[in-house]
């Protein structure tokens, strides 16, 4: 799944708007020993909106229409990272991939992965589900239930 997440470092988040709703937003996302970080703008709407409700879907993009990828979705909560040490291997790890860091201030987040599910199609189709509780679990796929492939 990690494999899944360095492929790109773009994912797409799913908070809880103030008034309720939901809200899609794009995020790099970068592990850093062994931890999820999630960067984001100083005071952007995604950051306000972690701040107030720390719950959060993350899943990674899928591009194509006959997807060559499968699709990591994963479910948890956020936690704001105000330690400097760890912000400076943030940045550390964000220069080595792209070649800029971001400047100060800006909100940072480990996300707390509490379930996590992939999926992938075509020939070579897998259905993961992963939680503390279960550990990993290999699922039927739903195209082998239907026949469909």
């Amino acid at each position: 799944m990690a494999q899944r997440l360095e492929a790109t470092s773009i994912v797409l988040l799913g908070t809880i708007r103030a008034d309720g709703w939901p809200r899609i937003s794009p995020c790099e996302a970068y592990i850093v020993d062994g931890d999820l970080m999630l960067g984001m703008m100083w005071r952007s709407k995604k950051a306000l909106d972690l701040l107030r409700d720390p719950r959060l879907t993350v899943a990674t993009p899928q591009t194509e229409r006959e997807p060559v990828h499968g699709d990591l979705k994963m479910y948890g909560s956020v936690v704001d990272v105000p330690n400097q040490e760890r912000r400076v291997q943030y940045a550390d790890t964000v220069d080595a991939a792209i070649t800029w860091r971001p400047p100060e201030p800006y909100h940072l987040f480990a996300f707390d992965v509490e379930r996590a599910g992939f999926i992938s199609f075509g020939g070579k189709r897998r259905l993961l589900r992963w939680s503390p509780e279960s550990g990993l679990e290999v699922r039927p796929h739903p195209d082998d239930a239907t026949g469909a492939g």
